[in-house]
């Protein structure tokens, strides 16, 4: 080790390299294009501009281009139309609510629904889907959908499986069907997230004491489950007019098509799956109806009690009140009058308070007999 000074060693030199910082990491391009050329060979370019893309997608079998825009329907177009197709072809999607088919023979394109589920809010966003000989074009919002841009990263591995030789809507049909496949996975993971919710609040049932608010949190679920549903739809129409809308870019093949059929029993499945928790969730409704009911039947009962105690003991009040006032006190009496004025007193007291107890329990045995035919009226519901 060098020394300066005598007994002070001098510090070792850093490369100038290392004290420089760590660069960042490169931002992501918006575009990916993954193209197949005509010997099977995959090709892979990353653009924040579509044009970037034109000179691979001419020489290629086939090619997925994956955009994340700002703006659907301003961005989405100049996209759209840089890549082949029609510039109202994105207007057309964007104007059905969740889903939509359009198909315009020489290009097809659809809408389908992206769900995100954050606790017991749903958030659907839509995903549009192009397609024409040679291409196939995903448009989506670059911040709120990351599930396709995901699965191009890795597009080549399939891609490469599609068969050389086959008809280009063969091609086509193949890519749409993973790309369908993969959101439908993603939304069904929504499903999984609601079931967690679900499984709390069926635990919060077996409590002896209820939160105030768990009747908002089955709603809540029960509204979720509902939006959920009509994303399935949506998908599941989706791939039906896909199947048997016989469009010119989707293939005739029976095998081809067999995936789309795959694709709609696997959505029938989650539809069946969804209505079944809407069930349990309804039938949790009517366990907490039930709950209520009875915690309503002791408040009651307990109203009813202190009542009855109420009254008897006014009868007690009033009633020697009422006959000191109309006959006179104690003092006004003597001897043997004294003596029929208070068994007056008693008699009519003993008498009044029998009565007041008698008419209560009688009115309150009525309302006892008539309460579980108007809770099951009110549970049938108008006829």
């Amino acid at each position: 080790m060098s020394e300066g000074a005598p007994g002070i060693p001098v510090r070792a030199q850093v490369p100038a390299t290392a004290l420089q910082p760590a660069a960042k990491p490169p931002e992501a391009k918006r575009g990916i294009c993954v193209s197949i050329d005509h010997y099977g060979k995959p090709i892979r370019l990353t653009a924040d501009s579509p044009a970037e893309f034109l000179e691979t997608i001419r020489g290629a079998a086939i090619s997925w281009v994956n955009f994340g825009v700002n703006d659907l329907r301003q961005e989405g177009e100049v996209v759209a139309n840089l890549l082949g197709f029609s510039s109202s072809l994105v207007t057309a999607l964007l104007d059905d609510r969740f889903s939509a088919y359009e198909d315009r023979d020489t290009e097809l394109g659809v809408k389908l629904p992206v769900v995100k589920v954050g606790g017991l809010n749903i958030e659907v966003v839509p995903l549009l889907v192009l397609a024409r000989e040679g291409i196939v074009l995903t448009l989506h919002h670059q911040e709120k959908v990351h599930r396709v841009a995901k699965l191009a990263r890795y597009a080549d591995a399939f891609m490469r499986k599609i068969p050389k030789d086959a008809p280009w809507n063969d091609k086509l049909s193949l890519v749409l069907v993973r790309i369908i496949n993969e959101n439908n996975d993603r939304n069904f993971d929504g499903l999984r997230s609601i079931e967690e919710h679900g499984d709390r609040i069926a635990k919060l049932l077996l409590e002896p004491v209820q939160p105030t608010d768990l009747g908002l949190e089955i709603y809540q679920m029960k509204h979720a489950l509902i939006s959920y549903l009509d994303t399935l739809w949506a998908s599941l129409d989706v791939v039906q007019s896909l199947r048997h809308g016989d469009a010119e870019c989707v293939s005739d093949d029976e095998q081809v098509l067999a995936k789309f059929s795959v694709l709609a029993n696997e959505l029938t499945h989650q539809v069946q799956l969804t209505e079944h928790m809407s069930e349990v969730l309804a039938s949790g409704m009517e366990v907490l109806q039930s709950i209520y009911n009875n915690q309503l039947q002791q408040l009651n009962n307990q109203l009813a009690l202190a009542f009855t105690w109420l009254t008897i003991l006014g009868t007690v009040i009033l009633v020697p009140n009422t006959i000191a006032t109309m006959f006179g006190t104690f003092q006004d009496y003597e001897g043997q009058a004294l003596a029929w004025y208070v068994a007056g007193q008693v008699g009519a007291t003993t008498l009044a308070t029998f009565a007041s107890w008698r008419f209560i329990r009688r009115v309150l045995g009525n309302v006892t007999r008539r309460r579980p035919k108007l809770v099951a009226a009110a549970a049938a519901g108008p006829k």
